[in-house]
């Protein structure tokens, strides 16, 4: 897979968590600042349409979702 791949599939993964939650991004900046990080909701927008962004990022989102697996295929 090329790197634009990569991006796509793991920014897919994390909207597709919110979506399953049905969480929309403002939730998640609530549920984030409820775990001490913030964020704006333009910036998770931003890094989401991109895909890039960390992978502590990533899993700081997973967690405030409270996602207990993350199916990868």
């Amino acid at each position: 897979m090329t790197e634009t791949e990569w991006e796509r599939l793991v920014s897919g993964l994390l909207k597709a968590e919110l979506k399953l939650q049905g969480l929309s991004y403002a939730d998640l900046v609530e549920r984030l600042a409820a775990i001490g990080v913030e964020e704006k909701e333009a910036n998770i927008s931003n890094k989401l349409s991109r895909g890039r962004f960390s992978a502590v990022f990533f899993a700081k989102c997973l967690k405030a979702i409270g996602s207990q697996r993350l199916k990868l295929d």
